[in-house]
């Protein structure tokens, strides 16, 4: 029972998200400011993540390619695949769900708490639409665009890790990149993209929105939101990886 009221709370919070705004002016600004803290806020640790993820991905896929019969070039397939299809998107969601989740639920548990919320409920302001939808929508413009600099820098970051090591030249980690590209993995990767966004932005705020009690409570639906949110983003990326895949 205490799920189907998670859910049916869930949804009702969604769907009371999609009110006529109150000042457009007001709500515009609200939504730079989400995606300035959203995109730039985790700029330096998907910067940071990416590229390692890149240049371990190129060694080990050395270290496993014993056989003389494949030729190198395959490293380099085999890397970009693997940051445009899975890296990328999952494990940078994965990792925003930690950074960009606790901070959306824990700054809606402060306002919930301190009853911010309630005085501008009495103001006459919808404060689903206008604290929760600019952060969804934040969420939906910046982080496919934070999954696309992420595959384009783990890319250069195992190419960079290969010339370095010695496991593979330049010249022939461009030739593996340009071999047998297929345009659909990157339709695939934003489709991913843009689920584990709302995902990302969508169940932090639920907790933080209908958080009740003190710093502890705010602390406990911080918690929850970021577990909630990294299990459901690997059930999504199961279930758009069985069904477009």
């Amino acid at each position: 029972m205490n799920f189907f009221t998670h859910l049916g709370r869930y949804f009702l919070m969604l769907k009371n998200m999609f009110t006529k705004p109150e000042n457009y002016k007001m709500y515009w600004k609200e939504l730079m400011h989400q995606c300035v803290e959203i995109g730039v806020g985790a700029l330096p640790i998907v910067i940071i993540i990416s590229l390692f993820l890149g240049a371990v991905t190129t060694v080990q896929t050395a270290y496993q390619l014993v056989s003389p019969l494949v030729p190198l070039s395959t490293i380099a397939m085999i890397v970009r695949d693997s940051m445009i299809l899975e890296l990328s998107p999952t494990v940078l969601s994965i990792v925003l769900a930690g950074v960009v989740g606790s901070k959306i639920a824990s700054e809606l548990g402060n306002m919930q708490v301190t009853e911010q919320i309630d005085a501008l409920e009495i103001m006459g302001i919808n404060t689903k639409t206008y604290l929760i939808l600019p952060k969804i929508i934040a969420a939906l413009l910046v982080i496919p665009c934070l999954v696309g600099l992420s595959a384009v820098l783990g890319i250069w970051g195992g190419r960079f890790a290969g010339a370095m090591s010695g496991v593979i030249s330049n010249e022939i980690f461009d030739t593996g990149l340009r071999r047998t590209f297929s345009s659909y993995n990157v339709f695939f990767a934003l489709t991913k993209a843009y689920t584990f966004a709302f995902i990302v932005s969508s169940i932090p705020a639920y907790y933080g929105y209908h958080v009740k009690g003190g710093a502890l409570e705010i602390g406990r639906a911080s918690t929850t939101a970021v577990v909630v949110s990294c299990i459901l983003i690997l059930i999504a990326d199961y279930l758009l990886a069985a069904l477009l895949l």
